[in-house]
């Protein structure tokens, strides 16, 4: 099999995003189909199991081929139910094809608020008469491993109900039903309104939509807007982007995710208020900073998060590492208790800064079929690039110590952004990822440190063995850590300090220190 074919393989329920904008109340379609080739992979099916999903699979291509959204989700829910040794039926089918919908995910508790009641694709259920919907407002149920995106809504806890509604149409692809709701005596803070769907007693499904209540919001966002207008151009981006970043996500251009709204407003308001006394909050801060830049290529403010070590002064130049998140997470990620960055950071003398990478599935420009063009992977990439060279400018950057490091996709991107701009990294760390050996050889003058497990289930070990070894061919200086029984994530902790460890030895003109 040629590289390319290879790597686009492994990676195609990465390949298969949509490029349009998400539907807001939806999982993400690529970690959606992400825990369906996990699992699948995971259960191995054989015999009639195994002819069921083939045929599952057929008919993903073709819808996924077509563009048919809403079928590519009815076969997903359908796969998994297989996968889970369960028989799909008309009520599953119909129960999947519920959601919720909104103009708006960010409420005024002070004002009515108005959601739809959908659904995705025509169910094949029979139902004789108008159904009715039971709505209230739950405590947020976020998914928090792979096996729980994609599956079933649940319930939250009731913290109001919102009343009942008649009436509603057994078709809501044709005629969705529209509800008006009454938030008002609701704290701040984020929810999830929940709509169960009865015929009669008897429940047929649950649809819920994740939202953001907070009481003023409009003045509040009015207020923002009016005193950054006043405040120094470097500082806008970092005071509006909580305004550029709602706008978005109500549009469905980006998902809501792990978007903190009362944190962003407050981080809003402090800047404005250290412009409006005189002072720039950022000039000669260290240690853990968020910062946001107008993205000119897309037309959005996007945010990055940085570290500088105590120890950092204009007066010498630092080493600077871009760490690249994964599939679904963000730029705030790379910082997490899971990697240990700003610790070790800190321990090491490094600046340290991940870019979001344009969106949370960008896929850092790696996920482009050969002749093809995809707006989203190219912005991805060329948005990583933009905050690289933002950090150049802004702090005093060893530039014969510009590392590039990721994990899964970030690993991925690693590899992509490293071939396609072998000039400027000194070295390499991909973790958990795969890539097109062909590439190696723009890469052979890049040392690299891969770390990967082998028991990974979501990326498996095999793409980063074929760039090893392709990198042994050609007498790159790699170190390669494969981690017995390590899965996807486990291998990131315990082999981070490994990678700074390689990156201290390590710069650009030095002598290779020789395959390990």
């Amino acid at each position: 099999m040629k590289p390319i074919r290879y790597f686009l393989a492994v990676v195609v329920f990465l390949t298969l995003i949509p490029s349009g904008a998400w539907p807001q109340s939806l999982p993400n379609m690529a970690l959606t189909r992400l825990n369906y080739t996990v699992t699948k992979r995971t259960v191995n099916p054989q015999g009639e199991l195994k002819q069921k999903t083939d045929a599952v699979d057929k008919d993903l291509a073709e819808a996924t081929r077509l563009g048919k959204n809403g079928e590519v989700r009815r076969l997903l829910a359908k796969g998994m139910t297989l996968l889970a040794g369960k028989e799909w039926n008309d009520a599953l089918d119909f129960k999947n094809s519920l959601v919720l919908r909104s103009d708006r995910l960010f409420v005024d508790s002070s004002k009515p608020y108005v959601v739809r009641l959908e659904q995705i694709y025509s169910s094949s259920i029979q139902l004789d008469h108008a159904l009715t919907a039971h709505v209230s407002l739950g405590k947020p149920r976020v998914a928090t491993s792979l096996a729980e995106i994609g599956s079933a809504p649940q319930p939250g806890d009731v913290v109001k109900d919102l009343g009942k509604f008649d009436e509603v149409s057994r078709d809501l692809r044709e005629s969705p039903f529209v509800m008006e709701l009454d938030l008002t005596g609701v704290a701040d803070g984020s929810y999830q309104i929940q709509a169960e769907v009865l015929d009669g007693d008897r429940l047929l499904g649950l649809a819920t939509l994740r939202v953001a209540v907070f009481k003023g919001l409009d003045d509040t966002l009015a207020r923002i807007k009016a005193e950054a207008a006043k405040a120094p151009e470097s500082l806008r981006p970092d005071a509006l982007y909580p305004l550029d970043r709602i706008r978005n996500i109500d549009l469905g251009r980006v998902e809501l995710g792990q978007f903190d709204l009362a944190k962003e407003l407050n981080g809003a308001s402090e800047v404005l208020a250290a412009a409006k006394s005189g002072k720039d909050p950022f000039a000669g801060r260290t240690g853990d900073i968020k910062r946001h830049y107008l993205f000119q290529a897309a037309g959005e403010i996007m945010p990055y998060h940085i570290y500088v070590p105590t120890t950092y002064t204009p007066n010498r130049a630092f080493p600077l590492i871009v760490a690249l998140h994964g599939l679904g997470a963000n730029e705030d990620s790379m910082f997490g208790v899971l990697y240990n960055v700003p610790k070790l950071a800190e321990q090491h003398g490094y600046i340290v800064v991940a870019p979001l990478g344009y969106r949370s599935d960008g896929g850092y420009g790696a996920f482009q079929a050969a002749g093809q063009t995809n707006r989203r992977t190219q912005l991805s990439e060329q948005e990583v690039m933009e905050v690289v060279q933002r950090i150049r400018q802004q702090y005093k950057i060893d530039e014969n110590r510009i590392y590039l490091m990721g994990h899964s996709m970030g690993g991925i991107g690693t590899w992509a952004i490293g071939a396609r701009h072998p000039e400027l990294w000194a070295a390499l760390g991909p973790i958990s990822g795969t890539g097109d050996p062909s590439t190696i050889e723009k890469m052979r003058a890049i040392p690299e440190v891969v770390v990967h497990g082998d028991a990974d289930t979501v990326v498996p070990v095999t793409g980063s063995r074929a760039m090893v070894a392709e990198m042994k061919k050609l007498g790159v200086d790699v170190q390669y850590i494969e981690v017995p029984g390590g899965n996807h994530i486990n291998v990131a902790a315990m082999n981070m300090a490994a990678i700074f460890d390689f990156f201290d030895t390590h710069k650009k003109g030095a002598a290779a220190a020789g395959t390990r």
